[in-house]
């Protein structure tokens, strides 16, 4: 399998090989790399004792790798260093609204991330890890908060997983069916976008009241959630 490179094709894989609506699937790395930038929650499935887990987390993203973390005794993190396991990343667009239920969409950037996740054992790489993570939700903050302590940092499981059997989709536009016999029925159809925007910071109410907002996270209000 070959190690993914910026500006080349994302690598094909049984897993990844699209089968159904191939027309969106992408071979672009360059998607794969915008989508994981857009976001900073996935959701990570993972067997855990012969159950099925889907677990929300947050995640940062280099050019290689997706890392992720938690407490040292969730099962998920324990499980998954030997186990095989599959990342997403969504992103909703909008709503597309055809002239019949049957050909109402979604307008959609997604991303599957298939691998063997390892636990981050060097303390330079985990170190690193954990600020990727910080700065993908919220850049600025890692130099801002007081960062991890040895004790913190020993009760933190950070894992990568590499980025080699990626699978991206994406869906824009309108809607199919205006070829159809329902574009007859004079009905509205289009695309009812979904925008997700930051709101106002609200302080800790323990918060001394001469104590600003840092700019990093000032600047951020009213900017859009996913970029």
């Amino acid at each position: 399998m070959s190690h993914p490179v910026p500006g080349l094709p994302l690598s094909q894989t049984d897993r990844t090989r699209h089968r159904r609506l191939r027309e969106q699937g992408s071979p672009d790395r360059s998607d794969l790399d915008a989508i994981l930038a857009a976001g900073f929650v996935c959701h990570l499935g993972v067997a855990v004792d012969g159950d099925a887990l889907v677990i929300p987390t947050v995640y940062g993203a280099d050019s290689t790798t997706l890392y992720f973390h938690g407490s040292v005794a969730s099962r998920s993190l324990v499980a998954s260093p030997d186990a095989e396991v599959c990342v997403t990343v969504t992103h909703i667009d909008g709503l597309v609204l055809a002239r019949s239920v049957f050909e109402h969409g979604v307008n959609y950037r997604s991303a599957m991330i298939f691998g063997i996740p390892r636990l981050v054992a060097d303390p330079e790489e985990k170190w690193a890890g954990l600020r990727c993570l910080t700065e993908q939700a919220t850049p600025g903050q890692w130099d801002y908060a007081r960062q991890p302590s040895r004790k913190e940092l020993a009760a933190t499981s950070l894992l990568a997983l590499s980025l080699d059997e990626a699978s991206v989709k994406i869906r824009t536009g309108a809607p199919d069916d205006a070829d159809s016999p329902d574009a007859e029925r004079g009905l509205w159809a289009g695309v009812l976008p979904l925008h997700t925007r930051w709101g106002d910071l609200e302080p800790d109410p323990a918060l001394p009241a001469h104590i600003p907002a840092p700019p990093h996270l000032s600047h951020r209000q009213g900017a859009s959630a996913f970029r």
